[in-house]
């Protein structure tokens, strides 16, 4: 495992794939790895300008790349269910689903266009409604997988049920910490609920380390004085966006990966390196937590996954 690279990924032909935010960064490098290996890769993003660009790069690359992108803002409830309606229309099942797409340690509370702290709502719960959306096409899937995108900074996330979102007190970290934690513990409650359910999917959980991505380039402080003293360092702590994507990538096609898994790179802090199992924070293992999590995102978000359970 400890030298895997995409070289290993295994052929993906007759699978497909679909992958939030995935114009740029992360989410650009999984899908040109998919693409490459014959997958059928639905690209989602914000910004069509982005999607066009990212189509065009990929097929540059590879011509006859199975790839297509439609408009997802995973910040916007009507947006995901109007794309997974979009879907479901389009195709009779979903091999692998990547919740990648995210925001970071916004400076100032924000909300999304559901009144929901920006974070929280970007983060996790748009990919929870998503995935509750598209179960039906998931449990039609040849061996479906979800992998969920989580972070480092999940080690310092606590779920605050008394200020969930922000309202008393937001701490940009805090929130952000709290939307990835919730990540890693929506991957380990979906297992946990596939088995219990019969759903027969394969549920895990990544992270990219350090990984140079607009994400970080774009985020705060970036032109600050610190940001420009640590730039200097960033080689020896930190890698590419291709490279930080293969703990997702193992996470979505290795034979290796385990239901419930949790992968990142395997140098110093989990900052840079090939893929290997990742440490989960007690916190995140925490089955209670999940559930009241759960429910809590049914409420917020309107969607339950019972409905979506019982249509496959």
């Amino acid at each position: 495992m400890i030298d895997w690279t995409t070289a290993d990924i295994p052929s993906l032909k007759g699978r497909t794939a679909v992958i939030t935010g995935a114009t740029g960064g992360l989410g650009y490098e999984t899908a040109l790895a998919l693409a490459r290996a014959g997958a059928e890769v639905v690209l989602t993003g914000r910004n069509s300008v982005k999607g066009r660009n990212a189509l065009q790069g990929i097929r540059g690359q590879f011509r006859d790349a199975k790839i297509s992108y439609e408009t997802l803002d995973v910040a916007n409830l009507a947006s995901v269910a109007d794309f997974a309606g979009r879907f479901t229309a389009a195709h009779a099942s979903l091999d692998l689903l990547i919740n990648n797409a995210g925001v970071m340690a916004l400076p100032t509370r924000q909300e999304t266009a559901d009144g929901l702290e920006m974070q929280f709502g970007t983060n996790y719960l748009g990919h929870y409604a998503l995935t509750a959306r598209l179960l039906p096409r998931l449990r039609r899937g040849n061996q479906p997988r979800v992998v969920n995108l989580s972070s480092l900074a999940h080690r310092g996330g606590a779920i605050d049920f008394d200020d969930l979102e922000g309202t008393r007190s937001y701490g940009r970290w805090k929130a952000y910490s709290q939307s990835k934690l919730a990540m890693l513990m929506f991957a380990l409650e979906l297992q946990r609920r596939s088995d219990a359910g019969g759903w027969g999917l394969m549920s895990n959980a990544a992270h990219p380390g350090y990984a140079r991505t607009d994400l970080i380039a774009n985020g705060p402080g970036a032109k600050g004085l610190l940001w420009q003293l640590s730039k200097p360092l960033q080689p020896f702590v930190s890698q590419s966006a291709a490279e930080g994507a293969l703990p997702t990538l193992f996470a979505a096609t290795s034979p290796e990966a385990k239901p419930a898994g949790y992968y990142g790179p395997n140098g110093f802090y989990e900052l840079k390196g090939r893929p290997v199992p990742a440490k989960i924070m007690p916190q995140a293992r925490d089955a209670a937590v999940a559930a009241r999590l759960w429910d809590v995102s049914a409420a917020l978000t309107g969607v339950s996954f019972q409905p979506f359970a019982a249509a496959a």
